[in-house]
């Protein structure tokens, strides 16, 4: 059932705009999430959308204090995709590890609930010159060990790296991350 429902909300935010997301590969060990758009926007301004106003476009709900105004990404290596939750408290929830400004983004760790288990992974943010704009890939690898495999967090995580890049498609198009674009 819960897998149903994933499917059949990321068939819907695919069918909102031209965004192709995939679970390349997935195991009990681990699993491979990519997912591309076309953003119809210069490539330095797409880029300084995702790092320094990711707290305008990603999804307040897939934080841990359900406001997306707390996050924030320091581009450089061992910089970090923190949440900051006021009085010296917050959430690492990935490491930079690689830095390339305007081109590529890698982040190391475990997303959201990921985090709590015995797993890493690289999620790695592409920015590459288009007729049209900018193609955007998010590639999010996982693995290590968690109790059941890590095979049933592929379609999920897909999910909510898929609508992250949706919303920062929407976001830097429209200036609204809940504006889909129509293609």
């Amino acid at each position: 059932m819960k897998s149903t429902l994933i499917s059949i909300l990321l068939a819907a935010l695919l069918a909102s705009g031209p965004v192709t997301a995939e679970v390349t590969d997935s195991g009990v060990g681990g699993f491979t999430s990519v997912n591309e758009a076309v953003i119809r926007a210069e490539r330095m301004d797409t880029w300084l959308a995702a790092i320094n106003e990711i707290n305008q476009w990603w999804n307040p709900a897939h934080t841990v204090s359900g406001e997306g105004h707390r996050l924030g990404i320091t581009a450089r290596p061992q910089g970090c995709f923190c949440e900051d939750l006021g009085d010296n408290t917050g959430v690492v929830h990935l490491t930079v590890t690689m830095v390339s400004p305007g081109i590529l983004l890698r982040l190391t760790g475990g997303l959201g609930p990921l985090g709590l288990l015995g797993v890493t992974g690289n999620m790695t943010w592409e920015f590459a010159d288009e007729e049209d704009g900018t193609r955007v890939t998010f590639t999010y690898a996982v693995g290590g060990y968690r109790a059941g495999g890590l095979d049933e967090f592929a379609g999920p995580v897909d999910y909510v790296t898929g609508e992250a890049l949706l919303r920062l498609k929407a976001y830097v198009e429209t200036g609204d991350p809940e504006q889909v674009s129509r293609d």
